[in-house]
């Protein structure tokens, strides 16, 4: 007989941060996969291929309830 493979969808958040030379910096936060892109579309399809692979061989545990995400800044003695 053979095996067959369930697939699992997992909702996860990614970060888009613009590059400075243009397109932007993807990150997701639970897996720390990064990617990029020229557009928003280019850089979000990049980081799920990006990720796919790491939830493959990690599953993250389901996320339930509202999250958010916030920016925050830190003082430091340099």
């Amino acid at each position: 007989s053979c095996a067959s493979q369930r697939s699992i969808h997992h909702a996860t958040r990614g970060r888009l941060i613009p590059a400075p030379e243009g397109g932007y910096t993807t990150v997701n936060p639970e897996t720390g996969t990064t990617s990029q892109g020229e557009t928003i579309e280019e850089a979000v399809a990049n980081l799920r291929e990006a990720t796919a692979p790491y939830l493959e061989g990690f599953p993250l545990p389901s996320i339930t309830g509202q999250s958010f995400i916030t920016t925050f800044g830190v003082s430091v003695n340099a």
